[in-house]
């Protein structure tokens, strides 16, 4: 796989972060649950992304650079092991669009248009977002990524944001305890 290096360890966990506002701001809290459970975290997050994220943070709390950009080869001296899993989220209606359509303008979409017929598992978190919820492409390219075998944790359809009474109780909507859910069954043995 080209943008990994072959190397051996702990259990390798890529988080890719595309954006989505405030569920990113809990990103710190989700990396130590993980860490919690034996997973060696890297980040690797879309250029918009950034403005949503305390990088210097993620890399303190990861001991690992976060990464949105490709590096020349010989610039490049991040060990990348092969994951043991992939997690997106915050996801975004764009990356997910994208990623079923097999592009690969990012670093991030590059990683898991790589990932998708390995086996690795990739596990998508999405924010709540009724609007996008009832989007007809949105809603195929879910389909098609699920049919691929990529877990899409997306359960908002219902959900009508005028009785979301702030933002706390929106950010509270959003799946850590599935993904981290889904992240122990995906463990191999």
């Amino acid at each position: 796989m080209g943008f990994f290096a072959m190397t051996v360890g702990n259990r390798a966990l890529y988080i890719v972060v595309c954006g989505g506002g405030y569920p990113a701001d809990d990103l710190p809290v989700f990396v130590k649950q993980a860490q919690a459970t034996g997973w060696d975290i890297r980040v690797v997050a879309t250029p918009s992304s950034l403005k949503f994220i305390d990088a210097g943070l993620l890399a303190s709390l990861t001991g690992h650079g976060v990464r949105s950009e490709y590096a020349l080869v010989e610039d490049d001296n991040e060990e990348r092991p092969v994951p043991d899993a992939i997690v997106v989220a915050p996801a975004t209606f764009n990356t997910v669009n994208k990623f079923a359509g097999g592009i690969s303008d990012t670093l991030a979409l590059s990683l898991l248009n790589e990932t998708i017929c390995s086996g690795i598992p990739i596990i998508i978190g999405l924010p709540p977002n009724p609007t996008h919820a009832k989007h007809p492409a949105f809603l195929a390219n879910i389909a098609t990524l699920r049919s691929w075998g990529v877990q899409v944790i997306f359960e908002y359809e219902d959900v009508v944001l005028e009785d979301i009474p702030d933002i706390e109780a929106w950010k509270a909507l959003f799946p850590w305890q599935k993904l981290l859910d889904a992240l122990e069954a995906a463990k191999t043995p």
